[in-house]
């Protein structure tokens, strides 16, 4: 989950100039190519995704995304509900969505770029050719688990500890965790306090990967997110938990790459 450290860099100010460049901190790529925007999980950063731009498939642009908080923006305020998060997004990305994108998000990543999807919708814009998304149950489904944005701090170490993902010496770290607890309960909040709102499906192709021992995620409710589409939908199990993705980086890169072909 905070296997970067949050990303967390030295100065602390969002990039100037344009806004999407705070967004992107490995660049704007141009719109003629193939793009796959990948959005993190809660507590991490886009340097979750930087090895995955030198595994990609030729011809394919890995951009990862870097919300507020973490790296070169840890001095900006975290959001704490998803549709300002999702708002600001499309007001700074608006001209990068188009030509020919996917969107990936990993666990609190899957919300967002569901609802990305459909804010891009409502507003008439090209849609992504395929919305990726993995370890975070179907939106619409009730949350069952119990909520962590709240929790006192060891309760709420302990939660992340059980998730997996961030290194043992990290939990241990008393001090980097009190800098770092305020941003993990910003994003859970995200996810804790989002409430699903009925729209007709989505019309883009939507594949679903899942983790065999994820605590987040079941099969029946990675199975859930059909319902969101009238496009093709597939779902792949592989091994491992919550963060079974790094390990399974190649393979997923791979399938992804093939929808933007062509």
């Amino acid at each position: 989950m905070m296997n970067e450290h949050a990303g967390r860099a030295a100065g602390g100010v969002a990039p100037a100039g344009h806004p999407a460049r705070a967004w992107l901190p490995f660049g704007e790529p141009p719109v003629s190519r193939p793009r796959l925007f990948c959005f993190p999980s809660a507590g991490s950063s886009a340097a979750a995704f930087a090895p995955w731009r030198a595994l990609v498939p030729a011809g394919v642009t890995v951009c990862p995304v870097q919300p507020p908080g973490r790296a070169e923006r840890f001095r900006e305020r975290p959001y704490d509900r998803c549709a300002p998060l999702v708002e600001d997004l499309v007001s700074a990305l608006r001209e990068q969505f188009s030509g020919t994108y996917a969107l990936y998000g990993h666990s609190l990543g899957a919300l967002v770029v569901f609802e990305l999807a459909r804010r891009l919708r409502r507003l008439g814009a090209r849609p992504p050719a395929h919305l990726f998304v993995s370890g975070r149950a179907a939106p619409q489904l009730p949350d069952v688990r119990r909520p962590l944005r709240d929790l006192p701090p060891d309760e709420l170490i302990g939660a992340v500890a059980d998730i997996g993902g961030t290194p043992a010496d990290v939990l241990r770290d008393k001090g980097l965790m009190a800098t770092l607890l305020p941003l993990l309960r910003a994003d859970f909040s995200v996810n804790e306090t989002y409430e699903y709102r009925g729209e007709s499906p989505l019309g883009v192709p939507l594949t679903v990967f899942g983790g065999q021992r994820d605590p987040r995620a079941d099969r029946a409710e990675l199975l859930a997110w059909e319902d969101l589409t009238t496009e093709r939908f597939q779902l792949r199990v592989f091994p491992g938990g919550h963060f079974f993705i790094h390990d399974q980086a190649k393979e997923l890169l791979t399938m992804m790459a093939l929808s933007l072909a062509g």
